[in-house]
């Protein structure tokens, strides 16, 4: 292989056994995370009425995660493209499961320490999100990409539908506190086995002029003795130092749409996700548990969504389908909203309508999140994610503190006060969805997988290239190439 470099060897190959145990460890880790940041919705139902919460003390609570992810992605985002993606996955994924857990040792109506666990958990999830798909989609293959980087993002709905269960079942069996500290044993699994099987993103290792060690990232993946594979070489002077997040402003409408698409869509899916079953159990006057019932069919249709934009892009792209889930979300949340009070075939029109709209606000975390890596170079990917994360972040303090402010933060959780707020929130919650179709409409390119694909089905190869900034571009060095011998 003398006259090829190193990642293009690598676009063109197959997935091995030891790529898709690293896969698995993904998918495995999406889940527990999603697990420890939804359950609280369920937890909050019954802490609310027990400690006599108002909206502005449960709305808190639901926002601080939100304010957590906020900073965890800023942060996050910037260490993974410094000191590397595996270095920030593994202890964000520890303060996730340990922020989540140590809710179940909080004092009796102390919010503000359960707010603060929280907010650790939101930071932790952050750091996760951030690195965890930028590795996702740095170690998998160019020509596989389309096919396989949406999956994980399904694993994460079936933590959506595990906390669902582990609510319905176990709440009134373990009590909220057992309930809090189910996550923690899995997710330590979770990262040994990430130390263990899963190498460093190659694409970070050359991008800071590590070349040896990314050969042998790739001999990992590939199976095979790094020795037969290329070894790239520049000169340490060649490789740009650390960059900072305002060299993203290269790339302005891509960074708005990356801004519009993470916070219109986590708005609207966090908002039905963590105010849902407090909102169910007030307008239908069923305890939490029953509405966890219902939350069980929310997430299950959140699974069916992921796993159906996951396959979508295979034949439209991430820009047709990313039109698709944004106008999907308007379309449901509005019916949510203007039927609330009614039934469609004995089942209530509310419920009805989020199940529909849970295909589209979950189903759109499989397009954003590749979607975000692929349009910014390797010397951005962590920033962008992480900016994108952090949108997320705003996503999930708006989605909770919307409808606290429209019933009134100091009204004390009541049926009277949540069915005064339904619709203007969901119509809130619909105009989100509304402004991301048109942003990926008007405004999104294709991403690298997307061109890999069309020259595919054209007998053609494609290289994977950066986007060109409409502004003037900061001196980044792209990805280097084997030397011709």
């Amino acid at each position: 292989m003398p006259n090829r470099d190193l990642m293009s060897v690598y676009a063109e190959s197959r997935p091995t056994r030891r790529y898709y145990g690293a896969y698995a460890i993904f998918c495995t880790g999406y889940t527990l995370d999603t697990f420890d940041f939804y359950v609280v919705g369920f937890l909050l139902a019954v802490l609310g009425p027990a400690w006599h919460l108002t909206y502005g003390q449960s709305g808190l609570i639901l926002l601080s995660a939100g304010a957590g992810s906020f900073a965890g992605a800023l942060v996050c985002g910037g260490l993974a493209d410094a000191f590397g993606r595996k270095a920030v996955l593994v202890p964000s994924t520890v303060l996730c499961g340990v922020g989540a857990a140590s809710a179940a040792l909080v004092s009796d109506h102390a919010w503000e320490m359960f707010a603060l666990l929280r907010f650790l958990v939101g930071f932790g999830l952050a750091g996760v999100a951030t690195t965890q798909m930028v590795l996702l989609v740095e170690t998998t293959p160019l020509h596989y990409r389309t096919r396989l980087v949406g999956f994980p993002h399904v694993a994460a709905s079936l933590g959506a539908l595990i906390a669902s269960i582990s609510a319905a079942s176990m709440l009134n069996v373990l009590g909220w506190r057992g309930v809090a500290v189910l996550g923690l044993v899995p997710l330590l699994i979770v990262v040994a086995l990430t130390m263990l099987v899963i190498p460093e993103s190659a694409q970070w290792l050359i991008s800071k002029g590590r070349f040896a060690k990314a050969r042998c990232s790739i001999a990992a993946l590939m199976q095979m003795p790094a020795e037969s594979l290329p070894l790239d070489a520049r000169l340490p002077a060649a490789i740009a130092p650390s960059a900072k997040f305002r060299e993203l402003l290269a790339y302005p409408w891509l960074l708005l749409l990356v801004v519009v698409a993470w916070a219109g869509l986590s708005t609207a899916g966090f908002g039905v996700y963590l105010w849902g079953p407090t909102i169910t159990a007030a307008l239908l006057h069923i305890t939490p548990s029953e509405a966890a019932h219902y939350f069980v069919m929310v997430a299950s249709a959140g699974i069916l969504g992921r796993v159906l934009f996951s396959l979508l892009p295979i034949w439209i792209g991430r820009k047709g389908a990313g039109a698709i889930f944004g106008f999907g979300i308007t379309a449901t949340m509005t019916a949510a909203a203007f039927t609330a009070h009614q039934s469609l075939f004995g089942v209530p029109s509310f419920i009805v309508f989020i199940v529909i709209g849970a295909l589209f606000f979950d189903g759109g975390y499989c397009i954003v999140g590749p979607y975000t890596v692929e349009i910014f170079p390797t010397q951005m990917a962590g920033r962008a994610m992480g900016l994108g994360q952090a949108a997320n972040g705003v996503g999930k303090v708006a989605g909770p503190l919307v409808l606290a402010l429209i019933a009134g933060s100091g009204n004390v959780l009541s049926p009277h006060a949540t069915v005064a707020a339904v619709l203007p929130s969901f119509l809130f919650l619909a105009a989100c969805g509304l402004a991301v179709g048109i942003g990926f409409t008007f405004f999104a390119p294709q991403d690298v997988s997307e061109k890999a694909m069309r020259a595919a089905k054209n007998g053609g190869r494609v290289q994977e290239t950066s986007p060109q900034p409409a502004t003037p571009q900061p001196r980044i060095v792209t990805e280097p190439k084997a030397p011709q011998p």
